[in-house]
Protein backbone atom coordinates (compact mmCIF):
# COMPACT_ATOMS: atom_id res chain seq x y z
CA UNK A 1 0.00 0.00 0.00
CA UNK A 2 2.98 2.33 0.79
CA UNK A 3 4.72 1.58 -2.51
CA UNK A 4 1.32 2.66 -4.10
CA UNK A 5 0.83 5.83 -2.83
CA UNK A 6 4.24 6.86 -3.54
CA UNK A 7 3.43 5.54 -7.49
CA UNK A 8 5.34 2.70 -7.30
CA UNK A 9 4.79 -0.55 -9.22
CA UNK A 10 5.63 -3.43 -6.29
CA UNK A 11 2.10 -3.74 -5.06
CA UNK A 12 -1.02 -5.85 -5.93
CA UNK A 13 -4.42 -5.49 -6.64
CA UNK A 14 -5.12 -5.96 -3.83
CA UNK A 15 -2.97 -3.05 -2.06
CA UNK A 16 -4.67 -0.46 -5.05
CA UNK A 17 -8.05 -1.65 -4.02
CA UNK A 18 -7.24 -1.63 -0.21
CA UNK A 19 -5.26 2.23 -0.91
CA UNK A 20 -8.27 3.88 -2.69
CA UNK A 21 -10.93 3.19 0.25
CA UNK A 22 -8.22 4.37 2.63
CA UNK A 23 -7.67 7.70 0.23
CA UNK A 24 -11.12 7.88 0.54
CA UNK A 25 -11.69 8.32 3.89
CA UNK A 26 -8.44 9.93 4.74
CA UNK A 27 -7.85 12.18 1.85
CA UNK A 28 -4.10 13.25 3.10
CA UNK A 29 -2.44 9.84 3.04
CA UNK A 30 -0.92 10.63 0.16
CA UNK A 31 0.55 13.82 0.42
CA UNK A 32 1.68 12.52 4.32
CA UNK A 33 3.22 9.86 2.78
CA UNK A 34 5.10 11.43 0.12
CA UNK A 35 6.14 13.75 2.98
CA UNK A 36 7.43 10.88 4.66
CA UNK A 37 9.31 9.77 2.28
CA UNK A 38 10.81 12.86 1.37
CA UNK A 39 11.85 13.54 4.67
CA UNK A 40 13.72 10.31 4.86
CA UNK A 41 15.11 11.09 1.75
CA UNK A 42 16.85 14.42 3.04
CA UNK A 43 17.87 12.48 6.07
CA UNK A 44 19.52 9.97 5.17
CA UNK A 45 21.41 11.91 2.27
CA UNK A 46 22.45 14.52 5.40
CA UNK A 47 23.93 11.13 7.09
CA UNK A 48 25.67 10.45 3.70
CA UNK A 49 27.16 13.97 3.79
CA UNK A 50 28.19 13.44 7.46
CA UNK A 51 30.14 10.45 6.74
CA UNK A 52 27.60 7.89 7.80
CA UNK A 53 27.64 4.42 5.79
CA UNK A 54 25.79 2.24 7.77
CA UNK A 55 21.34 2.04 7.79
CA UNK A 56 19.46 0.53 10.27
CA UNK A 57 15.69 0.90 8.75
CA UNK A 58 13.67 -0.32 11.31
CA UNK A 59 9.53 -1.20 10.53
CA UNK A 60 10.56 -0.54 6.86
CA UNK A 61 8.13 -2.37 5.41
CA UNK A 62 8.90 -3.38 1.58
CA UNK A 63 11.79 -1.68 0.13
CA UNK A 64 10.14 1.11 -2.19
CA UNK A 65 10.40 4.29 -3.82
CA UNK A 66 13.56 6.00 -2.74
CA UNK A 67 15.30 3.61 -0.52
CA UNK A 68 18.01 3.97 1.94
CA UNK A 69 20.41 2.09 -0.59
CA UNK A 70 19.38 3.58 -4.06
CA UNK A 71 19.85 7.10 -2.08
CA UNK A 72 23.25 5.95 -0.47
CA UNK A 73 24.73 3.04 -3.01
CA UNK A 74 27.59 2.48 -0.89
CA UNK A 75 26.30 1.88 2.30
CA UNK A 76 25.30 -1.08 4.23
CA UNK A 77 22.09 -1.33 5.04
CA UNK A 78 19.74 -3.46 7.19
CA UNK A 79 15.62 -3.82 6.40
CA UNK A 80 13.74 -4.94 9.54
CA UNK A 81 10.39 -5.91 9.53
CA UNK A 82 8.12 -8.81 11.18
CA UNK A 83 6.07 -9.59 8.00
CA UNK A 84 6.45 -12.24 6.21
CA UNK A 85 5.47 -11.40 3.13
CA UNK A 86 7.09 -8.71 3.14
CA UNK A 87 10.28 -10.48 4.00
CA UNK A 88 10.14 -12.05 0.97
CA UNK A 89 9.31 -9.90 -1.32
CA UNK A 90 12.61 -7.60 0.01
CA UNK A 91 14.41 -10.34 -0.03
CA UNK A 92 13.81 -10.93 -3.59
CA UNK A 93 14.17 -7.30 -3.97
CA UNK A 94 17.24 -6.96 -2.68
CA UNK A 95 18.67 -9.81 -4.00
CA UNK A 96 18.25 -8.37 -7.78
CA UNK A 97 19.98 -4.89 -6.59
CA UNK A 98 22.86 -6.70 -4.85
CA UNK A 99 23.91 -8.36 -8.59
CA UNK A 100 24.33 -5.00 -9.62
CA UNK A 101 25.58 -2.71 -6.53
CA UNK A 102 29.08 -2.56 -4.82
CA UNK A 103 28.77 -6.80 -4.25
CA UNK A 104 26.69 -9.08 -2.02
CA UNK A 105 26.39 -8.75 1.57
CA UNK A 106 26.29 -4.88 1.98
CA UNK A 107 21.92 -4.74 1.71
CA UNK A 108 20.00 -7.39 3.45
CA UNK A 109 16.56 -7.71 4.94
CA UNK A 110 16.18 -9.51 8.83
CA UNK A 111 12.39 -10.67 10.01
CA UNK A 112 12.44 -9.60 13.49
CA UNK A 113 10.27 -7.24 15.43
CA UNK A 114 11.82 -3.96 15.99
CA UNK A 115 10.38 -4.26 19.69
CA UNK A 116 13.02 -6.79 20.23
CA UNK A 117 15.93 -4.92 20.20
CA UNK A 118 18.55 -7.55 21.10
CA UNK A 119 17.55 -9.89 18.70
CA UNK A 120 17.32 -6.95 15.94
CA UNK A 121 20.78 -5.86 16.95
CA UNK A 122 22.49 -9.52 16.30
CA UNK A 123 20.80 -9.70 12.91
CA UNK A 124 21.83 -6.89 11.87
CA UNK A 125 25.73 -7.05 13.15
CA UNK A 126 26.27 -9.56 10.44
CA UNK A 127 26.21 -6.45 8.03
CA UNK A 128 26.67 -3.34 10.20
CA UNK A 129 29.73 -2.70 12.16
CA UNK A 130 27.71 -1.53 15.21
CA UNK A 131 30.92 -0.53 17.01
CA UNK A 132 31.19 2.47 14.27
CA UNK A 133 28.67 5.14 13.72
CA UNK A 134 24.92 4.15 12.39
CA UNK A 135 22.25 5.37 11.31
CA UNK A 136 18.91 4.22 12.62
CA UNK A 137 15.53 5.02 10.53
CA UNK A 138 12.33 4.41 13.13
CA UNK A 139 10.48 6.30 9.95
CA UNK A 140 6.74 6.39 10.05
CA UNK A 141 6.67 3.54 12.14
CA UNK A 142 6.11 4.49 16.19
CA UNK A 143 2.72 5.66 15.98
CA UNK A 144 1.32 2.72 15.68
CA UNK A 145 2.72 1.20 18.58
CA UNK A 146 1.08 1.76 22.26
CA UNK A 147 2.46 2.79 24.91
CA UNK A 148 1.63 -0.43 26.58
CA UNK A 149 4.37 -2.35 23.93
CA UNK A 150 7.73 -0.39 25.25
CA UNK A 151 8.49 1.61 22.29
CA UNK A 152 10.11 4.35 24.75
CA UNK A 153 12.36 1.45 26.18
CA UNK A 154 12.58 -0.07 22.76
CA UNK A 155 14.43 3.66 21.79
CA UNK A 156 16.13 3.56 24.99
CA UNK A 157 17.83 0.76 24.42
CA UNK A 158 18.76 1.20 20.74
CA UNK A 159 20.03 4.72 21.87
CA UNK A 160 22.30 2.98 24.30
CA UNK A 161 23.66 0.11 22.34
CA UNK A 162 24.76 3.10 19.21
CA UNK A 163 28.23 3.51 18.92
CA UNK A 164 28.82 7.58 19.52
CA UNK A 165 28.17 9.18 16.00
CA UNK A 166 25.44 7.37 15.38
CA UNK A 167 22.27 9.48 14.90
CA UNK A 168 18.36 8.24 15.00
CA UNK A 169 15.80 9.61 12.75
CA UNK A 170 12.13 9.68 13.49
CA UNK A 171 8.76 10.85 12.27
CA UNK A 172 5.75 10.39 13.72
CA UNK A 173 2.12 11.48 13.50
CA UNK A 174 1.70 14.68 15.87
CA UNK A 175 -1.77 15.61 17.84
CA UNK A 176 -1.70 18.98 17.68
CA UNK A 177 -2.25 20.86 14.61
CA UNK A 178 -4.42 18.15 12.68
CA UNK A 179 -7.31 20.00 11.54
CA UNK A 180 -10.68 19.25 13.24
CA UNK A 181 -12.59 16.21 12.05
CA UNK A 182 -9.83 14.92 9.76
CA UNK A 183 -9.89 11.65 11.77
CA UNK A 184 -6.79 9.61 12.42
CA UNK A 185 -4.11 10.00 9.86
CA UNK A 186 -2.13 7.39 9.35
CA UNK A 187 -3.68 3.86 9.22
CA UNK A 188 -2.71 1.71 12.29
CA UNK A 189 -1.89 -1.71 11.12
CA UNK A 190 -0.77 -2.85 15.28
CA UNK A 191 -4.39 -3.13 16.40
CA UNK A 192 -3.97 -0.25 18.89
CA UNK A 193 -0.93 2.70 18.27
CA UNK A 194 -0.67 6.14 20.20
CA UNK A 195 -1.02 9.62 18.54
CA UNK A 196 1.90 11.99 21.05
CA UNK A 197 2.53 15.18 21.44
CA UNK A 198 5.63 16.94 20.27
CA UNK A 199 7.15 16.85 23.50
CA UNK A 200 6.10 12.94 24.06
CA UNK A 201 7.79 12.52 20.48
CA UNK A 202 10.92 14.28 21.52
CA UNK A 203 11.16 11.17 24.24
CA UNK A 204 12.56 9.09 21.62
CA UNK A 205 15.72 11.11 21.44
CA UNK A 206 16.68 10.86 25.03
CA UNK A 207 19.63 12.43 25.37
CA UNK A 208 20.45 12.54 21.66
CA UNK A 209 21.34 16.55 20.65
CA UNK A 210 18.64 17.18 17.87
CA UNK A 211 20.23 18.15 14.42
CA UNK A 212 19.15 21.65 13.13
CA UNK A 213 16.40 22.38 12.71
CA UNK A 214 15.23 20.16 15.73
CA UNK A 215 11.68 18.57 16.29
CA UNK A 216 9.18 19.92 13.05
CA UNK A 217 6.90 19.56 10.73
CA UNK A 218 8.37 16.76 8.43
CA UNK A 219 8.21 19.30 5.48
CA UNK A 220 10.21 21.46 7.35
CA UNK A 221 13.10 19.93 7.98
CA UNK A 222 15.91 21.09 5.71
CA UNK A 223 13.61 21.47 2.60
CA UNK A 224 14.90 21.34 -1.02
CA UNK A 225 13.14 24.30 -1.93
CA UNK A 226 10.96 26.57 -0.66
CA UNK A 227 7.15 25.90 -0.08
CA UNK A 228 5.50 27.85 -2.95
CA UNK A 229 2.61 29.99 -1.57
CA UNK A 230 -0.23 28.27 -1.14
CA UNK A 231 1.30 24.65 -1.31
CA UNK A 232 -0.53 21.88 0.81
CA UNK A 233 1.54 21.48 4.10
CA UNK A 234 1.20 17.97 4.12
CA UNK A 235 4.11 17.54 6.71
CA UNK A 236 1.93 19.35 9.28
CA UNK A 237 0.27 15.95 10.13
CA UNK A 238 3.92 14.53 10.72
CA UNK A 239 6.70 15.47 12.96
CA UNK A 240 10.61 14.57 12.18
CA UNK A 241 13.98 14.90 13.57
CA UNK A 242 17.10 13.79 13.96
CA UNK A 243 18.90 12.87 16.49
CA UNK A 244 23.28 12.56 17.12
CA UNK A 245 24.90 10.86 19.27
CA UNK A 246 27.99 12.99 20.85
CA UNK A 247 31.15 11.53 19.34
CA UNK A 248 33.10 13.17 22.12
CA UNK A 249 32.31 14.75 25.83
CA UNK A 250 31.34 18.22 25.00
CA UNK A 251 31.16 18.51 21.46
CA UNK A 252 28.30 19.76 20.04
CA UNK A 253 25.99 18.73 17.25
CA UNK A 254 26.13 18.70 13.66
CA UNK A 255 24.61 21.43 11.56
Amino acid sequence: MYDYLLGGHDNYAVDREATERLVALVPQAVPMARANRGFLRRAVRHLADAGVRQFLDLGSGLPTQGSVHEIVPDARVVYVDRDPVVAAHARALLGEHDGEGPGPGRRAFLQADLLDVDEVLRGASEVLDLGRPVGVLLVGILHYIPDADGPYAMAARLREALAPGSHLVITHSVTPGRPAGAGRATPNTRGGGAERSPAAIRRFFGDFALVEPGLVHAADWRPDRPRLAGEPGAGSYLMAGVGWKHPIEGSSPEV
